[in-house]
């Protein structure tokens, strides 16, 4: 309920274009069910700021006690309890980088499936809109920032104003004007600090875009190496990549000078906090007002004071980077799918029936890409859909699939609005095969079942292989079903692959499938065995097969003709193509190069 209610948070934030409330929504979802790991992380982080401030005391005790002449058994207990100390203090910081770690990244992981899994839900429109870069970035770039953010800034900003809240506490106890003048000494020089970082970063920018500078040229120039060796322009990419080196080197060196130059004015600063906390001291002990060892232990505290403001401004720049990251993770967790998944009803088994009444369909309020599209295919026939490019016979098949929904008008599949079938339902019964097939880094076994979406036995997938003629492709597979095919199918052959594809639906045993010019690419040899696949596939099924090559529509029942997103000829294929004066038979006549009858 939690991440329910951290969702609905981040989407009523993106409404408000409020990023806090979007942050504190995110927050909400990487926090839920680890508010007890939350606690002990915030018992360590008090600890682990605690810890630091115990040495100096100890130090302050064996520093007076040796000035009093105390026993060398009482100032070698000290000395033992200041290791001991050290080692705790050790101890509790890799305790707190751990928890923190670990902690970062399993809510970072659970929020990484999150948005993937919301990504991949979302409609084909929102997909069409966004590159597939850009969604890896905000899926892994972006989670990474805000893991980083948990595990660094938490730790290390959060600890170290909590260490330099101690400090300044400790000191006040001390002697108030100590504390006092501390107090100021802290806010001026995180103000010198800020101002000394602010200062530095032209240069550190200017070096960044230097180095990728450096890196394009280096890629382009191996890129076109062959052409540059070929047509003699060797000597010019090397002088060009001097001049880049050495633009490089003389940025390198401005942003080396700004750092160095920073860290020396830094050093001064707290050199200059160090020499007035002595001076202070000194006269406090002179007065009589406090022991040489608080004289050390206010140098000390002092000296601390570097450390967490170093750290704090250090971890600012991340802060930055979390807040964009939680605007744009939130802005797509804020995303609603055009294609809501609110239906109930089921699918009957065997052949289905589709019915489109009056469907209308435009992408992003463009010309229409379907206008008023009206049929009836029966369950059991083949319907083939032939159109020019950008007819919308692609659209078609998206929109039975509701990759998209119609703007217009209803799709009903047996007799039910597609929009009242779980989206599962429907892709489980109606089955979409196109000539592009996606073959995954997996196993042969994966590739099938899709990762176990459609669990089979092994041996129905070796006979079903074997049946659409990938017999000798199995049997020459070093480890069966578990032979991993490589990235995008590497080995596989665009014939084998296409009868993957097939193999799939055969699994799913969909009541209706579309063929989305699922030959077009093949070789003859390829083709003869898809063809005697697509027999097999279409008994006992409602088929539509888009096609340009209309050699492919000899088993279609029905033939459906689209122009512009509108139906201008449709009717029986052999009645059709009988027809001298159809629109279909003029198309076989320019295929077959003859003129029609």
């Amino acid at each position: 309920m939690g991440a329910i209610r951290g969702v609905h948070v981040v989407a009523a934030a993106r409404a408000r274009n409020d990023p806090g409330d979007v942050a504190a929504g995110l927050l909400t979802i990487l926090a839920r069910g680890r508010f007890a790991q939350l606690a002990g992380l915030g018992v360590l982080l008090v600890a682990s700021s605690a810890a630091p401030l115990a040495g100096p005391q100890l130090l302050r005790c064996f520093i007076d006690e040796a000035a009093a002449g105390r026993p060398l058994s009482l100032l070698a207990l000290i000395a033992g309890g200041y290791v001991v100390v050290s080692f705790v203090q050790q101890a509790i910081g890799v305790a707190v980088g751990q928890a923190s770690a670990h902690l970062a990244w399993v809510a970072g992981n659970d929020l990484r499936h999150r948005v993937a899994r919301h990504a991949l839900g979302l409609d084909l429109s929102f997909h069409e809109r966004h590159s597939p870069g850009e969604l890896i970035e905000r899926t892994d770039g972006d989670v990474t920032a805000l893991s980083s953010f948990l595990s660094s800034f938490v730790v290390h900003a959060v600890g170290s104003a909590l260490t330099l809240l101690g400090v300044l506490v400790a000191v006040f106890v001390e002697d108030w004007r100590v504390g006092l003048g501390l107090t100021v000494f802290a806010v001026v020089a995180g103000a010198v600090i800020g101002r000394l970082r602010r200062s530095t970063v032209p240069a550190a920018t200017e070096r960044r875009i230097a180095v990728a500078a450096l890196l394009g040229e280096i890629e382009e120039r191996l890129g076109g190496a062959e052409d540059l060796r070929a047509n003699g322009g060797g000597a010019f990419a090397v002088r060009r990549f001097r001049r880049t080196t050495a633009h490089l080197v003389g940025v390198s060196r401005r942003a080396s000078l700004a750092s160095r130059t920073n860290w020396v004015l830094t050093l001064a600063v707290f050199a200059a906090g160090g020499v007035l906390s002595l001076s202070a001291g000194t006269a406090l002990f002179h007065t009589g007002a406090i022991t040489l060892g608080t004289v050390y232990l206010l140098f000390r505290y002092t000296d601390m004071v570097r450390e967490p403001l170093e750290r704090i401004f250090e971890q600012l720049p991340k802060v930055q980077e979390a807040m964009a990251g939680f605007a744009r993770v939130g802005e797509l967790l804020a995303q609603r799918s055009a294609v809501p998944d609110d239906g109930r009803a089921a699918l009957p088994p065997g052949p289905l029936s589709v019915e489109l009444d009056d469907v209308g369909f435009a992408y992003r309020k463009a010309a229409p890409v379907l206008d008023g599209l009206s049929l009836r295919i029966e369950a059991g026939t083949v319907l083939g859909v032939v159109g020019r490019t950008g007819s919308g016979k692609t659209t078609l098949a998206r929109l039975l699939l509701r990759l998209l929904d119609p703007v217009e008008g209803t799709i009903r599949v047996a007799g039910t609005d597609v929009r009242d079938v779980r989206i599962e339902e429907l892709r489980k019964r109606v089955a979409l095969v196109t000539q592009d097939v996606q073959l995954f880094d997996a196993s042969v076994r994966d590739n099938l079942t899709l990762f176990g979406a459609h669990r089979t036995a092994d041996e129905e997938m070796i006979d079903l292989l074997d049946s659409l003629g990938l017999g000798p492709w199995f049997q020459a597979l070093p480890s069966g079903l578990d032979t991993f095919l490589g990235p995008g199918g590497a080995g596989v052959s665009a014939g084998e692959a296409q009868l993957i594809a097939f193999a799939r639906v055969f699994l799913r045993n969909p009541g209706l499938v579309v063929l989305d010019e699922a030959t077009s690419r093949l070789d003859p040899a390829s083709e003869a065995r898809i063809e005697r696949a697509v027999d097999r596939l279409f008994a006992g099924r409602t088929a539509i097969v888009i096609a340009h090559r209309l050699g492919t529509l000899d088993r279609a029942d029905r033939i459906l003709l689209l122009e512009r997103g509108r139906i201008v000829e449709q009717g029986s294929r052999r009645a059709l193509a009988d027809d001298p004066g159809s629109r279909f038979a003029g198309l076989l006549a320019m295929a077959s190069g003859s003129t029609p009858r």
